[in-house]
């Protein structure tokens, strides 16, 4: 029988995570598919050292708790379970991680583990029902989450934010390298998981939250800032390229006017030129990291057909919105256009020109 391993960090726990593992005690057939539990203490104060005392206490000789010094993150406590797994106990399918607040229950993860019982090398992820009832930062963060794996990755997922998940062995020694040690990790964990060739597949779990959700750690600001910082990176660079292009666009219409077609192509030509080289530079070293090799041509290639693209369509705007003698029209329809070329490119530049290399595990 395949066996996995479970996952549970905690910071500041309460008698909920006593709970927990004593419905774990009372579902034996469940059991029998866990070869061991990994508790993190993430730093939890003094005051909540003896929880971590009881569950020693308990009947159970498969436990073991790691812990940390200091708060470190989510993602952090996440990894050290990993890492103690990968030394210890690789010898198993998969590994569960769970919430140590009372979200998740042993039905729900036994539902997990089944569905990752028929399709062991993908991320099984347990997937909530979001109701009036769900806190509404929890709503919306989950939107918003979802909205950016769907454009970064192609990928729909309705529930990013989940912490029970399965996951493949195969996929551990993977994670344990990833940056980023609080709330962000879980997000890249399915931003990344394409990459290595895994699926990402949902199983629908109760939504269960407790006293409006008030023992989560999420800190909103800056782990939604974290959880964002590839596409804020991307938006910045296309900023900054923007105000480049913009201002050199309408510096050329001033000195060229704007009475024909032409000076419309040559200040698109002249702004796009160096505004792309902006552009090139900061996305190759910064938004995708060096992602693949050989990328100038193709980004060349994209370049001129933006470049194009961008005069024609700006030059035809142009012609249907109010004639204006000065640059102001003309600039304002370049604006319009860039900034749907700037969607387009996006998804151009992260799937074919920075693709990251498949990367095959074990």
């Amino acid at each position: 029988m395949e066996q996995i391993n479970v996952i549970i960090p905690a910071l500041n726990p309460d008698k909920k995570l006593i709970a927990l593992i004593r419905d774990f005690i009372d579902a034996p057939e469940l059991m029998q598919k866990i070869r061991a539990f990994i508790i993190v203490d993430d730093g939890s104060d003094s005051s909540h050292q003896s929880i971590f005392t009881q569950l020693q206490q308990l009947p159970l000789n498969n436990l073991t708790i790691l812990h940390h010094t200091h708060n470190r993150g989510k993602g952090a406590a996440l990894k050290t379970g990993f890492q103690y797994v990968e030394a210890h106990l690789p010898t198993v399918s998969g590994v569960a991680t769970m919430d140590s607040d009372g979200q998740h229950t042993v039905a729900a993860l036994a539902s997990c583990v089944a569905t990752f019982s028929r399709q062991p090398q993908q991320l099984v992820i347990g997937v909530r029902h979001f109701t009036n009832a769900v806190p509404f930062r929890s709503q919306f963060g989950n939107l918003l989450t979802s909205g950016l794996v769907r454009l970064l990755t192609h990928q729909n997922i309705s529930d990013t934010q989940t912490g029970l998940r399965v996951i493949p062995i195969r996929y551990i020694p993977a994670l344990i390298r990833f940056p980023g040690d609080r709330f962000e990790f879980e997000f890249d964990m399915l931003l990344q998981a394409k990459k290595y060739q895994i699926k990402v597949i949902e199983q629908p779990i109760p939504t269960i939250y407790l006293d409006g959700n008030s023992s989560s750690h999420f800190r909103v600001i800056r782990d939604s800032i974290a959880i964002y910082a590839r596409f804020f990176k991307f938006a910045a660079s296309g900023l900054i390229s923007f105000v480049v292009d913009i201002s050199l666009f309408y510096l050329t219409l001033f000195i060229l006017g704007n009475h024909v077609l032409n000076s419309i192509l040559i200040a698109t030509i002249a702004s796009r030129v160096l505004s792309s080289i902006v552009n090139y530079a900061i996305n190759h070293r910064v938004v995708f990291e060096h992602a693949g090799q050989q990328t100038l041509l193709k980004y060349a290639g994209l370049f001129i057909v933006q470049m194009l693209a961008s005069g024609f369509l700006t030059n035809a705007l142009t012609a249907v919105l109010p004639a204006s003698s000065g640059q102001i029209v003309p600039t304002i329809a370049k604006m319009l256009v860039d900034f749907m070329l700037f969607i387009i490119s996006y998804q151009i530049q992260r799937d074919f020109i920075f693709k990251e290399r498949t990367q095959h595990v074990q």
